[in-house]
């Protein structure tokens, strides 16, 4: 390490701290590892680590810590501590210029201790997080850290102080998360635990607890909380998002495949949830409106009818059915967070002005995509206003027949979608209403005021969400459970739904890569899974390019087209696609 680092010492340390970090899985491993990379390109010799700073990714924090180490080590092999160069330098200018000949320097002001006030949220949450083992990769989930951290909290983490707001208690735990002493990951499920600043701030509340001294302070696993969590360490790790990234490094891969196979779909136990515990909802989204001026006629028309819907803003698709539990606080006994669980149904709605729309644009194939790794059995694709008067003489509107046409045939026969054609809203409007009313028979007991209504058809099972490691797991879990019983329903919670369809909240290396290459127009789904098989990164495939410098002219043309012919069907890439996908990718590199 000596004849690559001008500062082995430093560069030493630096790595001990990424070592450790990588064992927890925690945040720390950015930080660390930018910093490592800075100080071992390093040309310059640091008398002092203070003098550090000057690198990308060494701050005041990491100086001082290695000042801190630097300080020992001189201790235990009798060598005199270096001065801050400040500080040598400032007694210099005093002796040869004098003490009137210059002004005395000004004392840098240290930053102040974050202190959070008595009882207050970030209070409470530093102290639930505090009962973790420091020394374990352990992390919580915020069901599970409100349960601890309320007692400590004089405000409701759960509900706001008065109905005029909305934040509650736990609004601060993003000023935690930017001040750095919480650090957050996991998905679907978040989960939360302290940063090495959070531990410090966190001793220094407990040591004001009453009751508390140095000899009875305990933030280990001594605590009968931490004790509870102990069982589910390994399930509430942090995995990394893609195992398959290669800015992954092999000892994380390592530990993710090795808790991927302690949660094989085979292992997960779905929780049979009571008939007569919930009821079933409709959910619409926020942008389903007739006009920007009626925004409440699909729901008042619904309500007409007997349907009381609710809106929302939806990850994905514009109208869905959840379970609605009549006790707010059912799920909670399953570590989940509120009170619906994703029923197998949503419905995708569209214009038929918006359809064509779509299809130009790319948005088409990109919602199927998403509507397929969702995980959702029943798919409906709503087409409304279908009835529309094509002119037989107009070849544009000929045209567009064609280009519908075939899109609803590729949306039945290879996405496997039931397609729903409605004449006008009103139409839509009385088909939700339908389908509400046969998911409630589905679903709900019979009343016992009614005897001879139907029995519900289908059971409900809940896949908890501490059990799944990511969006991976989610559908590998929801084949081998449909399998094992295709008239039951498996899902997840409404809020864990929402995570794992998320636009932007769990995108892999490989979902980037596929929308990437989508954005490309005539590179369907099917069509960018093939090239993705092949060159697994963006970064492989700009490379599988470049390879082809000062071949034949054509050769990049040629790449995807030649290299892709054994394929058949609507995954076969023509030469004409071959050569769009290259003019955008063949040189990326040279950007």
């Amino acid at each position: 390490m000596s004849d690559t680092c001008a500062n082995p010492l430093l560069l030493g340390w630096i790595k001990e701290w990424l070592d450790q970090a990588r064992e927890r899985n925690s945040k720390g491993v950015t930080v660390y590892k930018k910093a490592y990379d800075s100080m071992k390109a390093c040309p310059l010799v640091f008398q002092h680590p203070s003098e550090a700073q000057q690198l990308n990714g060494l701050g005041p924090k990491l100086c001082d810590r290695l000042t801190d180490k630097l300080k020992a080590y001189c201790n235990e092999n009798g060598l005199p501590m270096p001065e801050p160069p400040q500080k040598a330098s400032s007694g210099k200018r005093l002796s040869d210029e004098g003490v009137g000949g210059s002004q005395p320097a000004k004392k840098t002001r240290k930053p102040k201790a974050y202190v959070p006030a008595l009882r207050s949220g970030p209070y409470a949450l530093l102290l639930g997080l505090g009962t973790l083992d420091e020394n374990s990769a352990q992390t919580m989930t915020k069901q599970q850290l409100i349960e601890v951290a309320q007692p400590y909290c004089d405000a409701s983490f759960t509900a706001p102080p008065d109905p005029t707001k909305f934040y509650t208690a736990w609004n601060s735990m993003k000023t935690l998360v930017q001040k750095e002493l919480v650090y957050e990951q996991g998905r679907p499920l978040r989960k939360y635990a302290l940063t090495e600043e959070g531990w410090e701030v966190a001793k220094r509340i407990q040591k004001t607890l009453p009751g508390a001294s140095q000899n009875t302070l305990s933030f280990g696993n001594q605590s009968s909380t931490s004790g509870n969590l102990q069982g589910s360490t390994v399930a509430n790790a942090m995995q990394p998002e893609d195992p398959e990234d290669p800015n992954i490094n092999a000892s994380e891969r390592r530990q993710f495949h090795s808790n991927a196979e302690i949660l094989h779909p085979s292992e997960i136990k779905p929780i049979t949830l009571p008939a007569n515990s919930f009821k079933v909802q409709l959910i619409l989204d926020t942008r389903e409106v007739r006009t920007s001026k009626d925004r409440d006629y699909i729901s008042n028309e619904l309500g007409k009818k007997g349907i009381t819907p609710e809106v929302r803003a939806l990850e994905l698709g514009d109208c869905i059915w959840v379970a609605k539990f009549n006790d707010p606080s059912f799920l909670s006994q399953y570590g989940e967070e509120g009170d619906e669980v994703m029923l197998d149904w949503i419905v995708e709605r569209k214009r038929l002005d918006d359809l064509i729309g779509s299809i130009k644009d790319g948005r088409f194939h990109e919602q199927k995509f998403r509507l397929g790794r969702s995980g959702i059995k029943n798919v409906i694709y709503l087409i409304e206003e279908f009835s529309v008067a094509y002119e037989p003489g107009n070849p544009s509107a000929l045209k567009y027949q064609e280009m519908v046409a075939s899109a609803i045939a590729s949306t039945q026969v290879v996405n496997g979608y039931f397609v729903k054609k409605t004449r006008n809203l009103d139409d839509t409007i009385r088909y939700l209403a339908r389908m509400t009313f046969l998911l409630q028979s589905m679903y709900e007991s019979a009343s016992a005021s009614s005897s001879s209504a139907p029995a519900p058809t289908n059971s409900l099972n809940l896949i908890p969400s501490h059990q799944l490691s990511s969006s991976q797991s989610y559908l590998l879990a929801l084949d081998h459970l449909r399998a094992e019983n295709p008239c039951s329903t498996y899902a997840v919670t409404f809020s864990t739904f929402s995570a794992l369809t998320s636009k932007s909240d769990v995108l892999s290396l490989r979902d980037v890569f596929l929308k990437m290459l989508m954005c490309t127009r005539g590179v369907t789904g099917d069509k960018a899974l093939e090239i993705q098989r092949r060159w697994s990164t963006p970064r492989e495939f700009v490379e599988a390019f470049e390879a082809l410098d000062g071949a034949d002219p054509t050769a990049k043309e040629r790449l995807l087209s030649d290299g892709m012919q054994s394929l058949v069907g609507r995954k076969k890439i023509a030469r004409g696609l071959s050569k769009k996908v290259a003019e955008v990718w063949g040189e990326a590199g040279r950007t």
